[in-house]
């Protein structure tokens, strides 16, 4: 039973930072109906940069925030390289997974091939019926939780927010609206830069990442980001949480080395499930 509830809660955790990373996906698309497989860079910039500020002696809270901030800059780049240039969507999906190959070699050369981490929120574990639990999970849960009611504000109250779901709906019309659609398509990459961002950030405490970890946390937030059509923020954090639950059980009861395996089984379920869906939605049997 202890070991049941070790697994449910850190999977809640692991599940939540999953669903940071398919919320940047969800954004991304929506705006831009770009498919950003870069988006587990920003985990791994975000994560590693925090790393190198702590070893230089900058606080922790000051790291983590310029590491989130960069990432959200980064994220500003690969969308300036990606949508600027009106380029077809096939094309741009290539742009993505070229930038994701060509921040593994950045990361490699900067980082090395050394798995990192540091340590996150100080203090003793939490025992809860009989489960040591650390207290980054709590900073994990938190953090995440915060970042979905903001996003939910601002999406639901602000002018900004409405004018982002406006480019998502009906991008022409948005426009002549007097929205710079492109402008917008700029923002969420932004915008979903921070989100990866502040994922690695979370979970580089908990799970050393190298270079190249960029390629499963992308698989599994895209993953997610599945369950809701790459449209639903909502059914995104659900997807997310049932990763993170589904990975943890497979790592705690069977083997850590089959985590990919199974999200990868899990992804492609998920996709022939959305494909099938859209075709009956298009009356083509």
């Amino acid at each position: 039973m202890t070991a049941f509830i070790e697994y449910l809660l850190t999977g809640v955790a692991r599940g939540l930072v999953f669903a940071l990373l398919a919320m940047g996906f969800v954004f991304i698309y929506r705006v831009t109906r770009v498919v950003n497989f870069a988006q587990g860079a920003f985990a791994i910039f975000g994560g590693l940069m925090t790393y190198s500020l702590l070893r230089a002696g900058v606080p922790q809270g000051v790291s983590e925030f310029v590491a989130i901030a960069a990432s959200a800059l980064i994220g500003l780049l690969f969308g300036v390289i990606t949508i600027i240039g009106e380029v077809p969507l096939l094309a741009s999906l290539v742009i993505t997974i070229g930038l994701s190959i060509l921040s593994e070699a950045v990361a490699m050369l900067i980082w090395g091939t050394t798995p990192l981490t540091y340590s996150g929120l100080e203090g003793k574990d939490f025992i809860i019926f009989g489960a040591f639990i650390q207290r980054q999970y709590l900073l994990v849960l938190i953090a995440s939780l915060a970042v979905f009611v903001g996003l939910a504000f601002v999406f639901q109250k602000t002018y900004f927010g409405k004018a982002m779901t406006a480019c998502a709906s009906n991008p022409y019309a948005a426009r002549l609206s007097g929205i710079n659609v492109k402008r917008m398509g700029l923002i969420a990459f932004m915008l979903g830069g921070a989100l990866g961002g502040l994922a690695g950030v979370l979970v580089t405490p908990l799970s050393p990442i190298t270079y190249d970890a960029d390629v499963s946390l992308a698989i599994t937030g895209f993953a997610a980001a599945i369950v809701g059509g790459l449209v639903s923020p909502g059914l995104a954090v659900v997807g997310g949480l049932v990763f993170g639950l589904a990975e943890q059980f497979v790592a705690g009861y069977w083997s850590p080395a089959n985590e990919t395996a199974v999200a990868l089984a899990l992804l492609i379920v998920l996709l022939l499930w959305q494909s099938r869906r859209l075709r009956l939605e298009g009356g083509v049997e």
